[in-house]
């Protein structure tokens, strides 16, 4: 029990805890400034949808205050804004480099004065209880050391009533389309980083972690042991992706 307390996965790597920052830290380092790029690339550009998916469910509303935890470029507070006039975003990221990208995005500027841009740790957020009316991540659940140590966080930032909006990278339900999927990503992904991003290593890594991540049911669980209800997911894209909703009540 020690050492499974002591030990987690970077990909399919089992490293100490105490590295394992360090090591996202340096995948996101280096590959800050071709990320937007890869996301495209790597999805032909359903992301985007995605994300947008992830907005017509939250249906964002005017004064809220959004914590984008895992949010360096902004694709999503900037989303949010859009949508919601007088809103105010944060968007948190453990990587600087990430949260410099972010700034450069058009838009950034135009809304700067309801943007703020933070470095910091998802198990351990830099704000006060209660703090926010809702909390989302896309893509950066995964690649948090203690899950349940940032699910607990996000549910102390949000006040009474506050949501949380997780978007990540799931299971299709279908095993033969699955294993077309995995083909694609093994065999595809880090060779498009390595011409791209000059990285193959971080794009394996990247691969490998979604498939170390828990299906949509298990990480439902996940989300009601932190003490979250109304906990529910919706696939997307047959299941690549999915979005998990919960409410502080």
């Amino acid at each position: 029990m020690n050492d499974q307390q002591q030990t987690t996965h970077f990909g399919f790597q089992t490293v100490e805890e105490s590295r394992k920052a360090g090591m996202v830290h340096g995948v996101f380092s280096r590959v800050a400034s071709k990320y937007d790029v890869m996301n495209d690339l790597m999805s032909g550009g359903i992301h985007r949808l995605w994300k947008d998916a992830m907005m017509d469910w939250l249906a964002p509303r005017p004064g809220q205050r959004l914590l984008d935890v895992a949010g360096g470029t902004g694709d999503v507070a900037l989303r949010f804004l859009r949508r919601a006039p007088a809103a105010r975003v944060t968007v948190l990221d453990m990587t600087e480099a990430m949260l410099i990208e972010g700034r450069k995005r058009a838009g950034a500027g135009h809304l700067a004065d309801r943007l703020d841009w933070v470095a910091g740790d998802a198990m351990a957020l830099p704000f006060a209880a209660g703090s926010f009316d809702v909390y989302t991540i896309s893509f950066g659940i995964r690649n948090v050391t203690r899950i349940p140590d940032a699910l607990a966080e996000a549910w102390r930032v949000l006040k009474p009533g506050g949501r949380l909006m997780v978007l990540e990278f799931s299971r299709i339900p279908v095993p033969g389309l699955q294993w077309a999927y995995d083909r694609y990503s093994f065999n595809v992904i880090p060779v498009m980083g390595q011409v791209v991003a000059g990285d193959r290593d971080s794009y394996q890594y990247l691969v490998e972690s979604i498939r170390r991540f828990p299906d949509q049911e298990a990480f439902a669980d996940m989300i009601r042991s932190a003490g979250f209800a109304q906990v529910r997911y919706r696939n997307l894209s047959l299941g690549i992706a999915a979005l998990h909703s919960g409410w502080k009540i």
